[in-house]
């Protein structure tokens, strides 16, 4: 009896003819249309986290217990000695520090709040091309009040060893008359663009030293970074570490360690746990503390650095859900009408097939296999032309318009989806489901029929 229904399931298919393409068609599509924004959604996770890892976040960061990125007017605050186990990182070139500060820049005359950045021009842990701050000789020169690119400070000529001894407000420093250099600035093509910022232009410069002093200079833009993370670009000035640590009187200070990914695979300990989203990890407990993790300088995982990312994804996924709803939704309609109509017109058929011997879940297993094999019918058509494109889109990419850049996402011009088997075999099976659910709800009418009725052309 198995082989009879299958018979008269395939037959009824296809003598339905366009009716049952038309239905394959639009659960195709829905497969396929699920599939791409899924891969889509993925792809965009992949690509921003690894430019974010390279440009950014590398193995993961130290902060200063004070530093909140989050709250630009305490920004000047989070600052502290790198302490001595970090240190010892630093001289083996597996991290390096950076010292953020608050600044004013004055672009065509206009006053422009941004971040000064300090980082060493030789490392090598972030993706960033600081090594066009290796800053070179030029034609400045320390004035009469005793001003040198920005460090205010008393020169006392009396050398005989070729260099000046300068005292500021971080106490005294030695300057080197062959090595008084101009600021090298580094920014990145979207600030440039913004600000509009050429190679070669000059910036006067704010800030606010240690002590509360205000002190400007002169920097200029030695190159243009193209980035493809907005948080290291927007806003942002890069500089190098020991000038800046000189300009503001923080000798040996720095707001944060990058360390890099070398360093946690070689054992580096660190947190399990991560504080909740928006809070400041003031007190670390033996839970969260790493190798190098302190009150001070509690670590912060590449989890915990791409945690709003993680969440954007997530909040985008979920809105996602209603494209789904709508396109599963045509695809259930298409099958519950085809069913609903088939039970209206086939009456007598139905009776009939009661009348020979065929149980009622036996009608109704018909039925529902009907619907089954137009799914199954969708599947191989969305294989056969599905297949091909997503693979040639997730090879040639999804040219980004520039309105993109503004939504926070680190993307390069194209996006690549990525498609996994795990996420076309999940689709598959959530549409079979659903297929063979739609077909079984029209047809379980059937058991309520009488089959004398059902002869004369009636169902109740």
């Amino acid at each position: 009896m198995f082989s009879v229904g299958v018979t008269l399931a395939y037959r009824n298919i296809k003598e339905a003819g366009l009716r049952t393409w038309l239905n394959v068609a639009v659960l195709a599509m829905t497969i396929v249309v699920i599939v791409g924004f899924q891969g889509l959604y993925t792809g965009m996770l992949a690509q921003t986290s690894r430019a974010m890892i390279e440009d950014e976040i590398a193995g993961g960061q130290y902060w200063h217990k004070d530093y909140d990125p989050y709250d630009a007017l305490s920004i000047d605050n989070g600052h502290g000695v790198i302490p001595e186990n970090l240190f010892s990182l630093i001289e083996e070139r597996r991290a390096t520090p950076i010292l953020i500060r608050q600044a004013t820049i004055y672009p065509a005359g206009r006053a422009q709040s941004v971040q000064l950045r300090g980082i060493d021009p030789a490392q090598t842990i972030l993706n960033i091309p600081t090594r066009y701050l290796h800053i070179s000789v030029a034609s400045a020169s320390i004035n009469g009040a005793g001003r040198m690119n920005g460090v205010t400070g008393s020169v006392s000529p009396n050398n005989t060893n070729g260099s000046d001894r300068a005292s500021g407000a971080g106490g005294s420093f030695r300057v080197n008359t062959a090595d008084i250099y101009e600021l090298p600035i580094l920014i990145g093509k979207r600030m440039a663009k913004s600000k509009n910022i050429a190679i070669g232009d000059y910036l006067t410069i704010r800030w606010r030293d240690a002590h509360g002093t205000f002190d400007a200079t002169e920097g200029q833009v030695v190159y243009i970074m193209d980035t493809r993370v907005p948080s290291i670009d927007n806003g942002i000035i890069w500089v190098p570490l020991q000038t800046l640590q000189h300009m503001t009187a923080l000798k040996n200070e720095a707001t944060l360690v990058v360390v890099s990914s070398e360093a946690v695979g070689e054992g580096t300990k660190f947190p399990h746990k991560e504080p909740p989203i928006g809070a400041r990890s003031h007190v670390v407990s033996p839970e969260t503390e790493s190798s190098g993790s302190s009150q001070e300088w509690p670590f912060k995982s590449q989890a915990f650095l791409m945690r709003d990312l993680t969440e954007m994804i997530k909040t985008k996924r979920i809105s996602s859900v209603i494209i789904y709803s709508i396109l599963l939704f045509l695809g259930m309609l298409a099958i519950f009408d085809t069913q609903v109509l088939s039970l209206f017109r086939r009456r007598k058929e139905i009776g009939t097939l009661i009348a020979l011997g065929m149980t009622r879940m036996q009608v109704i297993f018909v039925f529902t296999l009907e619907g089954v094999i137009q799914g199954a019918m969708a599947i191989v058509v969305a294989l056969i032309f599905g297949m091909p494109l997503l693979t040639y889109v997730s090879k040639k990419g999804i040219a980004i318009p520039q309105m993109v850049e503004g939504y926070g996402f680190a993307l390069s011009d194209k996006l690549f989806p990525v498609y996994s088997l795990e996420l076309v075999l999940t689709t598959i099976l959530l549409m079979m489901v659903v297929v063979a659910a739609i077909s079984f709800l029209p047809s379980s009418k059937i058991s309520k029929l009488q089959p004398t009725e059902a002869l004369k052309g009636k169902i109740s």
